[in-house]
């Protein structure tokens, strides 16, 4: 180890950080600094390889310092101006770099954890020589997808280093009063993970302890667990007056100073003289000044509104093929063919999920998938949030993962992972990522699985930018849709309705596809429009085939984004129009059809939503049909609006 270039790094990491509290009247918005931690972060930096990933937590500065960030572009991110990392727009703790094999902070404690094991997943699966870092603190060393993917990285393999930075508080709270173990690392004996647990402020201490953990990580095919005992000599964030910490525990531990220790061992091996340690730090502080004074001159440029909503969604292909020929099939078999033609046609596809192999998944659509494509078949223990985490990063690493959630209901368990990151990746990062993920869910009722497995929670994600949101009515449009799906830049929410998996219908050969945002239009009667998706606009479809020469019905298919120019038009030429769906009313899609159409014309008395009850779904049947929408009642609202 070269402990002189470790000693310059650390100046570099420290100084970066003093210089963003000189400017802090600049900052819009908080900072976490890491002064204290420096022997931490560039130990493990320069133990790793150059294509080595790592994910670090909010903390991030001299992460990013450390693997080789431009000190400029980390000002100017912090400052928001466009010549910043992610152009300004991830800020203090969101500093993706992608040259420097950073995937970036997360926010959110300790759910970067599933992102590094996504990373780890997709470098085995590609046959890089190379390991992922998950980083995270004490504080984070509670959350449940902390030892879900523990016990993922370590069922499968995966070359993923579990780095935590134990620097005694979780913000304000010690970790002597929240972990219930004297030794974080001990715990990885459970998940059969060996484990070390290190002095994070003796940089030549950490360095050893990654080099040894990366190479039994690569030679052994296992997982590795380090804690390093450190701590931040600062206060948690910006605001942060340090009340719950006494001024006689900061000075003990400002007399083990990582930078103070390095520079005495260096003097004490005879490598560098005081002269020599003062030419480093000068030169540490020239860089440093010079990036700062440059980011504050320039910190004004930054991104136009236009620019700003060009990173909102990564443009992907949204193609249109229409079937040269048909078969029958039901729902569920036209999944499972698109799915089989998805997984032959791209080296890089996976399913990801539970009970998806000999089971042949919840609901039968995977099938016999994992004997038709071995090793693409990944199925996981009961952890949500980590695999959708984990897909999350395997996708933005080159990987094309289609999620299966057993039920719609448990998309809550994945919501972080969807909302904070997948969702995200794209803009926070400016560009440098995207996420070319599938999550598959089955939602709704008449299945007799009661409150906990029978909500459409697709309105859940309808007002987060960057996810797309897929949920067909029919076996067409279901296969026909999700091979389009597979092509998406952008994560796409696929619902699947589990009543809707025995209807048979039309099927498409397998170049047939249809566009995400587009609906579908069955009809041109005009008298009245049917808008709908899912189960409900089956429904209504069957309820209606004797009035189908009055009506035009409009098959949502894509419910975000929705297709507005359709609505739009068949509404100023009809001028009456029932919307059916399986959800209650508040904060449906319905209500923003409803907008859509108010923009066409007057809506008052020509346009009814017809929706589930507003109360969670029993599992009696009798009860059950009571609280969705039946065919007499979408009957009644067609026949009371053309009268």
């Amino acid at each position: 180890m070269d402990l002189l270039e470790a000693y310059r790094i650390m100046c570099l990491s420290r100084l970066f950080e003093e210089g963003v509290e000189r400017i802090s009247g600049l900052v819009h918005g908080t900072y976490h600094l890491s002064i204290g931690q420096e022997a931490a972060h560039t130990g493990l930096a320069m133990a790793l390889s150059e294509e080595d990933w790592i994910v670090p937590t909010h903390r991030c500065h001299g992460y990013n310092i450390a693997r080789g960030s431009d000190p400029y572009a980390m000002y100017s991110e912090i400052l928001g101006s466009r010549h910043g990392l992610c152009r300004g727009i991830g800020g203090s703790m969101h500093m993706t770099d992608i040259a420097t094999h950073d995937f970036g902070s997360s926010a959110v404690v300790g759910s970067g954890i599933s992102l590094a094991g996504g990373i780890a997943y997709a470098l085995r699966e590609k046959g890089r020589d190379a390991i992922a870092v998950a980083i995270f603190g004490d504080g984070a060393s509670s959350r449940g997808t902390l030892h879900e993917m523990m016990n993922m990285a370590s069922v499968f393999h995966l070359p993923l280093l579990f780095f935590l930075e134990n620097n005694h508080y979780g913000m304000s709270a010690s970790a002597g009063r929240m972990v219930s173990t004297g030794s974080i690392a001990g715990r990885a004996a459970g998940y059969s993970m060996p484990s070390m647990r290190i002095d994070g402020n003796d940089v030549e201490a950490v360095f050893d302890a990654v080099a040894e953990a990366r190479r039994r990580i690569l030679s052994e095919h296992i997982p590795f667990f380090i804690e390093a005992d450190t701590y931040r000599l600062c206060g948690h964030s910006r605001s942060d007056r340090r009340v719950y910490r006494s001024r006689e525990e900061e000075l003990e531990w400002k007399e083990r100073d990582p930078i103070a220790l390095l520079g005495r061992k260096l003097v004490g091996k005879g490598l560098a003289d005081g002269c020599t340690l003062q030419a480093v730090k000068a030169g540490a502080v020239k860089e440093i000044d010079d990036a700062l004074t440059r980011a504050v001159e320039t910190k004004d440029d930054v991104l136009t509104h236009e620019e700003l909503m060009e990173l909102a969604s990564a443009p992907s292909p949204s193609p249109y093929v229409p079937a040269a020929s048909l078969h029958r099939a039901t729902y569920r078999q036209a999944l499972y063919e698109a799915l089989d033609e998805i997984l032959s046609a791209d080296a890089d596809a996976r399913i990801i999920g539970e009970d998806i192999a000999g089971y042949g998944g919840c609901f039968g659509v995977t099938e016999d998938l994992w004997r038709k494509h071995p090793g693409k078949l990944l199925e996981t223990p009961v952890s949500e949030e980590a695999f959708t985490g984990m897909a999350a990063a395997a996708a933005a690493m080159g990987m094309h993962p289609i999620v299966e959630i057993m039920y719609g209901d448990f998309a809550a368990l994945s919501s972080d992972a969807l909302i904070n990151h997948a969702a995200k990746l794209h803009f926070m990062s400016a560009g440098q990522l995207v996420c070319p993920m599938v999550l598959r869910a089955p939602i709704g009722g008449l299945t007799g699985h009661g409150p906990q497995h029978t909500q459409c929670l697709e309105t859940m994600f309808l007002s987060v930018p960057g996810l797309r949101i897929v949920a067909p009515s029919d076996p067409y449009s279901a296969k026909a849709l999700l091979k389009s799906a597979a092509l998406s830049h952008e994560p796409v929410l696929f619902f699947e309705h589990k009543a809707l998996y025995g209807v048979e219908g039309d099927v498409g050969d397998p170049g047939a596809m249809l566009p995400l945002g587009r609906a579908i239009v069955h009809g041109s009667g005009g008298r009245l429009l049917v808008i709908g998706y899912s189960r409900p606009f089956h429904a209504a479809m069957e309820a209606l085939r004797d009035m189908e020469g009055d009506i035009t019905f409009i098959d949502l298919a894509t419910i975000k984004p929705l297709d507005a120019e359709t609505l739009m038009e068949h509404f100023s030429r009809v001028g009456k129009a029932l919307i059916v769906q399986d959800t209650p009313l508040q904060g449906s899609v319905g209500e923003s059809v409803l907008r859509i159409l108010s923009e066409a014309g007057e809506v008052h008395g020509r346009v009814r939503i017809s929706s589930a009850c507003d109360m969670p779904i029993p599992a009696s049947g009798q009860l059950e049909r009571q609280a969705l929408l039946s065919a007499a009642q979408i009957r009644a609202a067609a026949i009371a609006l053309m009268a």
